[in-house]
């Protein structure tokens, strides 16, 4: 099951990689931030599942669309940071549903503790709850339109 990609994994695939996640990122910029969040760019990080040679590419993608962010350079080494700590370990789960709970719990944790304090959050909410809120769309977009989108992206021979 984990052999989805099994060509070459190099600088350019990568670049690529990252250009495509940032592109989806800040073309759906009302989706990709902010305290209710759902990036769908993140459902290509289950790649990292399939083959840790993806890392690098989803890392910077990450740390490019993360310019874009409100919250400027916090943003781009705490969300960056969050986004390599969920993929990086992926290659050693042992299924695709496991893997695809890494980002969520990374992100969750980081980006809602983040958020928690950078954000105008409303007086009554909770880190707890900034970070249910974005493992939530996390879990949307990974765990739920992850393999979706690695299905198709095989289906077709695009990886």
């Amino acid at each position: 099951m984990k052999e989805l990609y099994s060509g070459e994994v190099g600088l350019f695939q990568n670049g690529l990689l990252a250009a495509i996640y940032a592109a989806l990122t800040m073309f759906l910029s009302p989706l990709s931030y902010g305290p209710v969040q759902v990036r769908i760019s993140e459902c290509l990080t289950l790649l990292a599942f399939y083959d840790k040679r993806w890392v690098p590419g989803l890392t910077v993608g990450c740390l490019l669309s993360n310019i874009g962010s409100p919250f400027g350079i916090t943003d781009m080494i705490i969300g960056t940071l969050a986004t390599f700590l969920g993929v990086f370990p992926m290659h050693w789960c042992p299924n695709v549903w496991l893997a695809s709970l890494l980002p969520v719990v990374s992100n969750g944790l980081f980006i809602g503790g983040e958020l928690y304090y950078l954000a105008a959050l409303p007086p009554d909410l909770s880190v707890g709850a900034a970070m249910a809120y974005i493992g939530l769309g996390e879990l949307i977009s990974v765990t739920v339109l992850g393999p979706v989108v690695m299905r198709v992206l095989r289906k077709r021979k695009i990886i």
